[in-house]
C-alpha cells in the first residue's frame, strides 16, 4: 500500500522559515495532485496549497505570497516553503496525494487519495 510521512514541522518564530517535507511510499506509477492541508483543534480542515501533475499551482488566500508548494516526481515528494510566518499559521499540517496510481501487493493496479499523519507547526515567540 502507500503511506505518507510528513517530516519539518516544529517551533518557529513570527517572520521566520520553514519546510515541510512529505514522501510517499509505495509502488507508485503516478500522483495526480499534491496538497497541503492545515487543522486547528475544533475548526476544519483547510487546504492551504496544491500543485498539478503540470505544476500548476493554488494557494490560499491567507498564506499567498508566503509558502510554496513544490514536487519531486522522481522521488514522490511534495514540499511546502513557509516564509514570513504568522502566529495564525499555528496548525497541524497534512500532505494529501490525489489520483495515486500504484500497485498493490495482490499485483492489481488501484487508484486511491491518501493522507499523512500530521506535523505540528507552532508559530509563536
Amino acid at each position: 500500500q502507500v503511506q505518507l510521512v510528513e517530516s519539518g514541522g516544529g517551533l518557529v518564530q513570527p517572520g521566520g522559515s520553514l519546510t515541510l517535507s512529505c514522501v510517499a511510499s509505495g509502488s507508485i506509477y503516478d500522483v495526480k495532485a499534491w496538497a497541503w492541508y492545515r487543522q486547528v483543534p475544533g475548526q476544519e480542515r483547510d487546504e492551504v496549497a496544491r500543485v498539478g501533475r503540470d505544476g500548476v499551482t493554488n494557494y490560499g488566500d491567507s498564506v499567498k505570497g508566503r509558502f510554496t508548494i513544490s514536487r519531486d516526481d522522481n522521488k514522490n515528494l511534495v514540499y511546502l516553503q513557509m516564509n514570513n510566518v504568522e502566529p495564525e499559521d499555528t496548525a497541524v499540517y497534512y500532505c494529501n496525494a490525489m489520483g495515486v496510481h500504484y500497485a498493490s501487493r495482490s499485483g492489481v493496479d488501484g487508484w486511491a487519495d491518501f493522507w499523512g499523519q500530521g506535523t505540528q507547526v507552532t508559530v509563536s515567540s
